[in-house]
This record gives structure tokens, sequence and C-alpha cells, in this order.
């Protein structure tokens, strides 16, 4: 026997988020958009999907609604697909059966807090809202900030944080952080600093805002990819919303221009 697998030269990296109940009632709460990524880490997540057409959407969250019910699914869920280009489908790629890191996204938009929702469910009682009653609203992204140096290839990097300085919190600015200034990224876990999360009522208001926060981030003590993502979000190619998981090697050029270090 002999498998062939379609290969997308462009893919899309799209994941809907489902909720299960014990009663038998399943939702989507719309989709992410993923593409972004390094080393095949996700790097930006945005909901909902630019340019995603509305038949799709309802076609992926029937999809992924039908993967929970098939194994009898209870609790939050991540359900991913490849997308191909407008013509060529979507491919099922793996579920997740946990909350994602990037799940901020999908509360920024519909206003719901899944961490709330995980709760109910566990303690058995039923989704708190049918799917007819959930809704979205403007636009959501979120970038990782990592203890990495992005000019030798993302490698992790270790240290004291001696000086952090965030973004002020508010409605639409949300910073997602477990560590404080003096704390130390030690090899043994993720070096995921924060995760920075921003809402606008369009996607280019999301966007103003996470430039304006990142320039307003400040890390010393590590090496960061503050820099980093604030050249990625102005490149051609993700102000464009032309997504791909290729987008940071194909913007390779305008994203390896030298850090100035401040003295």
């Amino acid at each position: 026997a002999v498998l062939i697998e379609k290969y997308l030269t462009s893919p899309r990296h799209i994941e809907l988020q489902v909720f299960a109940d014990h009663h038998g009632n399943v939702v989507h709460l719309f989709e992410r958009d993923c593409s972004v990524q390094r080393r095949h880490q996700k790097v930006l997540e945005e909901a909902p999907a630019p340019h995603l057409t509305q038949e799709r959407r309802e076609a992926m969250g029937a999809a992924a609604i039908a993967a929970a019910r098939a194994v009898n699914y209870v609790g939050a869920g991540t359900v991913e697909f490849i997308v191909a280009d407008d013509a060529g489908g979507f491919f099922f790629m793996e579920m997740n059966t946990r909350l994602q890191v990037e799940h901020p996204v999908t509360e920024m938009i519909t206003g719901i807090d899944l961490v709330e929702w995980q709760l109910r469910v566990a303690a058995g009682e039923p989704l708190p809202r049918s799917a007819a009653t959930i809704t979205m609203r403007g636009h959501a992204i979120e970038a990782r900030i990592y203890a990495e140096n992005p000019d030798a290839g993302f490698l992790p990097d270790t240290g004291r944080l001696q000086h952090l300085a965030v973004p002020a919190a508010s409605q639409v600015v949300r910073v997602d952080t477990g560590v404080v200034v003096g704390d130390t990224i030690s090899p043994y876990y993720d070096p995921m600093i924060a995760k920075l999360i921003v809402w606008g009522e369009t996607r280019a208001n999301a966007l103003a805002r996470l430039a304006r926060a990142l320039s307003e981030y400040r890390i010393v003590g590590v090496a960061n990819n503050i820099e980093f993502l604030r050249r990625l979000i102005t490149t051609h190619s993700f102000a464009n919303a032309k997504l791909d998981t290729r987008l940071i090697e194909r913007e390779a050029t305008a994203l390896n221009a030298p850090n100035d270090t401040p003295e």
C-alpha cells in the first residue's frame, strides 16, 4: 500500500476553539489564525482569521464540532487544520485537548471567559451559552514574548530579568505573564516571558495597538524578541494579511535588519 498526501506549498494554520459539556452540547467559538511561525512554533496569533469567508468558517466549524462529537469530547479543545487557498480546501491536522496559549484572542473577540467555562463544565453544568448566542466583535492579535535570540536561529536565552516594563493593561491591551523583575529565566522551562494581547474594532486598529504596546515593552537581562516582533508586524505580508506558515522565511530580508543596541 502507498499513502499519498497532498503537499501544500503555502498553507495556513487555522484552528477552531471548541467546547463540550456532559449533556451532549458542543459549540465552537470561532477560529484563530496561527500561521506566523518559526521552527514550527507559533509567534503571532489572531482572531478572526483574515480573509476567511463565512462559508468556509461555517464548514470548518461544523468539522470541528463533528470531530469533538466523534470522541464524546468534554471540556475545552482546539481542533487544528491546515488550510489551502480558497479553492484548495482544509485538512484536519490534530486536536489539542486543552486550552491553547493563544486562547486570549478568542476571549477578546467573544467576551467569554474560557477558564470559567472549563470550571463550570467540570462541575457538571451545561455550557453557559448556546451556539446561537455566541458572537464575535472586532479583532484580536497575540504576540508571544520570548527570551530568545532571533538573530541566532531563535535560540532560547537564560538569565535574570534585571528590568521589566510592560504596557499598561486596559480593556484593549492585556498582558498574561508569570514573571516579575528579579526572576530568572532558566533552561528547564519554556522561555516564554509573556503573552501580549490587543483588541481593536478592526484588524488595522488592533495592529496599531500592538505596535504601540511593543514599543512600550522593555526587557533587560535576557535576549528577547521584542524588536523582531516590531519588525515582523510591519512586513508587507503581515500588514496586508498575506499569511502562511512560511511568512517569516519569505520576509527574511526585512526581518534580518540589525538590532540597534541602545547605550
